[in-house]
């Protein structure tokens, strides 16, 4: 009977692009930081698709994660890539719109990642 399986979880952990990414995540202000952590843990526990408001896809395999706290609004850029969610690139933002140097750099690391999986 279906019911009677047992279905094992994806054992999913985060990975990032650099270290760099992985201290400007960890230097984001409190609420953001709060926020993007508790976005991450349901990730690994549901999948990284969330949906709005808590992750969008843009497309080609890139994703953002959309933050939001008493000091601002952060994206931050990721793929997630068979068990691994990669975090690639963040930003606060200042304006309305993704500035296109932002796009482009989580663009550009989204290629590195999966050339080096070729």
């Amino acid at each position: 009977m279906l019911t009677d399986m047992l279905i094992k979880p994806m054992s999913r952990k985060i990975v990032y692009y650099s270290e760099a990414v992985r201290q400007w995540v960890d230097g984001l202000p409190v609420s953001l930081r709060a926020y993007y952590a508790r976005i991450t843990e349901r990730m690994l526990k549901y999948g990284p698709h969330l949906g709005m408001p808590y992750v969008r896809p843009l497309g080609k395999g890139l994703n953002e994660i959309r933050a939001i706290g008493k000091e601002g609004i952060a994206r931050i850029f990721f793929v997630a890539k068979s068990e691994e969610i990669v975090i690639l690139h963040g930003f606060v933002k200042k304006t309305d719109r993704t500035p296109k140097r932002e796009l482009d750099t989580a663009r550009r690391r989204l290629k590195e990642v999966w050339d080096e999986n070729a």
